[in-house]
């Protein structure tokens, strides 16, 4: 593909937005687990268990993210807030690549936590949150999360942008609860941030449509790869620039760009 002027690949990328930012998007992403909720903490934590295992095939993320919401008894919130101990040896047996029954035993706790000690997800991240970024803010609430005693090896289910970490999946987490513009696939219900703070969710797919686009030269998919990308779709888009996850993500996966 020619190299595009910058109006024409704004041009190009909003009306990849406008095809696929819409309800169809639904069916076939992840998205689609907190949409079974309402309420606004069912959401969040149904949303951030489901960004934790969302790598790999996406049939089996929502197939084992739709288990983990089982295991919860279809009540994330009062499960989280309210369990037992004795109540997660249910989670026996669960298993989505690396993420297994004792990561989802720590990752309850440790949510369990952040409610009754820091006032939920969303004050969590906000506190700490930049004007233009929450990657500091994802790497504090890393540091929250595992404050609490707790399994080492779960630790690298949550990435630390500090680190050098796109931390795909907690931005994607992210763009979901923070995004509002009502097209009916964001949730926007966390209003004390503002998606202009919002990152690409960079993955394998994203990035290759995004280097084919002339908007990122980096070759590994890592933090540094995120800043460059974030720089270059807050030109097309200061106050949404994660809007162009739809069109980047879908060129790739829909239409094999």
């Amino acid at each position: 593909m020619p190299k595009l002027k910058k109006s024409e690949l704004k041009d190009f990328l909003d009306e990849k937005v406008n095809l696929y930012n819409n309800p169809k998007f639904i069916e076939s992403d992840p998205i689609q687990i907190p949409h079974q909720f309402s309420k606004k903490e069912d959401i969040e934590i149904a949303g951030f268990l489901t960004a934790t295992i969302a790598w790999g095939n996406r049939k089996s993320i929502i197939n084992n993210a739709n288990e983990m919401i089982e295991l919860l008894d279809h009540s994330p919130f009062e499960f989280v807030t309210q369990h037992q101990d004795t109540d997660l040896d249910r989670f026996e047996g669960f298993v989505h690549r690396t993420f297994n029954s004792d990561d989802l035993k720590q990752f309850t706790k440790s949510l369990h936590h952040i409610y009754k000690a820091h006032n939920g997800l969303e004050a969590v991240f906000a506190k700490y949150a930049e004007t233009d970024s929450l990657q500091q803010s994802i790497h504090q609430f890393k540091t929250t999360f595992f404050e609490i005693p707790h399994l080492e090896r779960t630790k690298k289910h949550v990435s630390d942008p500090l680190k050098n970490s796109a931390a795909k999946r907690i931005n994607m987490f992210l763009r979901w609860m923070v995004r509002n513009d009502n097209n009916g696939v964001d949730f926007g219900i966390w209003q004390s941030l503002s998606p202009a703070q919002l990152s690409c969710p960079l993955d394998v797919h994203s990035g290759n449509v995004a280097r084919k686009l002339g908007l990122l030269k980096r070759k590994q998919n890592d933090g540094k790869a995120l800043a460059e990308l974030d720089k270059a779709l807050r030109r097309l888009d200061p106050k949404d620039p994660v809007k162009y996850d739809f069109a980047l993500f879908s060129l790739g996966v829909f239409e094999g760009f």
